[in-house]
């Protein structure tokens, strides 16, 4: 069965663009124009991600984002006219997977789409002569690759795509510090434009929502990067 991609965008010219790149490539694509409608389709049926202006009329993008945030961790990609990297940050702080700023190329924005969909899909492959367990373990931070779920003391912490693959790239390597360079080629391995300031934003979302059941799994090592806390 075809994914199901849900196009929000006010610009006519730019949802014409995206439903034939997307179609083309053989997903099924809904458009809309405004951020009311944007949560109405969101929460009628079945979608897989959402790429989502920022600049809406009625709910801009930001507030859509809050909103689905609220109840889904369906993988949204923030498209914007600004490129100001305080604006990336604030898009990914409130729980977007990834951003690309206009004007942007069809084709990268597509690659960008299936790897924010094969992430939410399946591991990433192990790295050679490494075999990866489908449920990695630390203390009581818990990993489970294949349900891409994550639990701290039996608890469910929801986290995004992406957020799990920081985590799990922590949870690999436990009492190692990973620069943010190696967690970004983790995270991100098909993407190579964000950067270092992007990682800081996933970590402290992490931390926040352990800190909401009672933990906190990272700890920051000044000047190098991250490694998990007790390691």
């Amino acid at each position: 069965m075809s994914k199901h991609i849900l196009v929000v965008d006010d610009e006519a010219r730019i949802r014409e663009v995206l439903l034939y790149a997307l179609q083309k490539e053989g997903y099924a694509v809904t458009a809309v124009a405004d951020g009311r409608a944007a949560v109405e389709a969101a929460g009628a049926g079945t979608v897989d991600l959402v790429v989502l202006d920022v600049m809406l009329p009625e709910l801009d993008g930001l507030e859509v984002c809050r909103r689905l945030r609220a109840g889904s961790r369906t993988p949204i990609l923030f498209l914007s006219a600004r490129a100001d990297e305080v604006d990336r940050i604030v898009g990914l702080e409130l729980g977007g997977d990834d951003y690309l700023t206009k004007p942007f190329s069809p084709r990268e924005l597509v690659a960008r789409v299936r790897a924010l969909l094969r992430r939410t899909e399946a591991p990433p492959p192990p790295a050679p002569a490494e075999a990866r367990a489908a449920v990695l373990r630390h203390g009581p931070i818990e990993v489970d690759t294949e349900r891409h779920e994550a639990r701290y003391l039996g608890q469910p912490v929801s986290l995004t795509a992406t957020e799990l693959g920081v985590l799990g790239a922590l949870l690999e390597r436990p009492g190692v510090v990973l620069s943010r360079g190696q967690l970004m080629q983790r995270a991100y391995r098909y993407d190579n434009l964000i950067t270092e300031r992007t990682i800081d934003t996933h970590v402290r979302r992490i931390r926040a929502k352990f800190r909401m059941v009672g933990g906190d799994p990272i700890a920051t090592v000044h000047g190098v990067g991250y490694k998990l806390q007790g390691a």
